[in-house]
């Protein structure tokens, strides 16, 4: 067996370790305060269902994560001493599941659509030439047919990006 094949077998050792604590101060927590555990992994499922079908939400949440991975939290129960605090786990290196030789877009469209509308958003769009289109597509992971990269006329390009920004900046309104 290789190094990097124990390195990922110990790391998930250790994750189904940190699981098994997890869940046991789950069912302390509904002991304590029944209802409360319940909500709280339903939460957690959530925010890692998405996180797994989203590439972009996953990046941003290792990266809110990443700023409080260098400070432990500890927390204690009452009559108990309070957990050792573990070191985190090694990071191991991975390489991007996709190579994109694009350059990063001109803009975030979902920041000029949640900022100053649709009609913004086509604006600044338009003012794009067709390779720059592309850049955004290619950066947010727009071309989900795979047809969007080979379009040549601009209109179109700029009707993917407004119908993606859309799509999922409304995703999930209905449960609200």
């Amino acid at each position: 067996m290789t190094n990097s094949g124990t390195d990922t077998d110990m790391a998930q050792a250790r994750l189904r370790v940190r699981i098994g604590e997890a869940s046991s101060a789950l069912f302390r927590l509904d002991e304590a305060a029944p209802g409360t555990a319940g909500a709280l992994v339903a939460l957690v499922q959530v925010i890692a269902d998405e996180a797994a079908r989203t590439p972009r939400f996953a990046k941003a949440l290792a990266t809110a994560l990443s700023v409080t991975a260098d400070a432990p939290v500890r927390t204690t129960v009452p009559g108990r001493a309070a957990p050792p605090v573990a070191a985190a786990p090694p990071t191991v290196a991975r390489t991007p599941a996709r190579r994109s030789r694009r350059a990063p877009g001109a803009f975030d469209p979902f920041a000029v659509y949640r900022e100053s509308g649709e009609a913004t958003l086509r604006e600044r769009l338009s003012s794009l030439g067709v390779e720059q289109l592309k850049d955004i597509i290619a950066e947010h992971a727009m071309d989900y047919d795979k047809l969007a990269m080979r379009w040549r006329t601009p209109s179109k390009l700029q009707d993917r990006v407004v119908e993606r920004v859309k799509a999922l900046t409304t995703k999930g309104d209905a449960f609200r």
